[in-house]
């Protein structure tokens, strides 16, 4: 009887996991038609990206407000996620802190439409700012005072400050094609190596 107990429950944690994966599947299609079309593209656009019927997307997220607020926490998690393992994976700290940074990069200059629809009277987007701070600061602070301790950039950095500054970079990145954000927020990286 026991036996059959772990059988239902490893077939349930199957379950979650498969369901868990659809969704994944789902968000990155989402995010790429978002990137490609704006976060106003068809439903159908996204099904046909994902493989799924619209029938899945519905029941997964009802409204487009909940699909574009998922979306963007996926883009927040995987940022968060990229941190340590670029960390554990890199040369150095600074090579970590650069790869990163370029990660962050993209997912500002990408998120096309994200920052309108943030401003929209959706309660669901008020505590989306939060999210991101608080998923990504702690991860910008890990970065620099690794390098920092490293000895390889200065130690006077503040994480908050460093990922303003590279929002204000990126800010119209997308809209302007004669403008190379990506290449701006690199110089300023580079520029925050420690002088011997």
């Amino acid at each position: 009887m026991n036996d059959g107990g772990t059988r239902a429950g490893s077939a349930a944690g199957s379950k979650r996991k498969d369901a868990r994966r659809n969704q994944q599947t789902l968000l990155d299609a989402a995010a790429a038609v978002f990137v490609a079309s704006g976060v106003d593209a068809p439903v159908r656009d996204i099904a046909a990206e994902a493989g799924v019927g619209m029938g899945t997307i519905y029941r997964h997220f009802p409204t487009r407000a909940d699909l574009v607020i998922a979306v963007y926490r996926h883009q927040v998690d995987a940022c968060a996620e990229a941190g340590p393992a670029l960390l554990a994976a890199r040369p150095s700290p600074h090579a970590a802190l650069e790869q990163w940074v370029a990660l962050f990069v993209d997912f500002l200059v990408t998120k096309h439409g994200l920052a309108a629809a943030l401003q929209s009277e959706n309660a669901g987007f008020e505590t989306l700012h939060a999210y991101f701070l608080d998923r990504l600061l702690p991860v910008c602070t890990q970065l620099l005072d690794a390098a920092a301790a490293a000895g390889e950039i200065r130690s006077d950095l503040d994480a908050y400050q460093l990922m303003r500054g590279i929002g204000n970079l990126c800010i119209g990145a997308e809209s302007d094609p004669r403008y190379d954000a990506r290449r701006l927020v690199a110089l300023l990286v580079a520029g925050l190596r420690q002088q011997h």
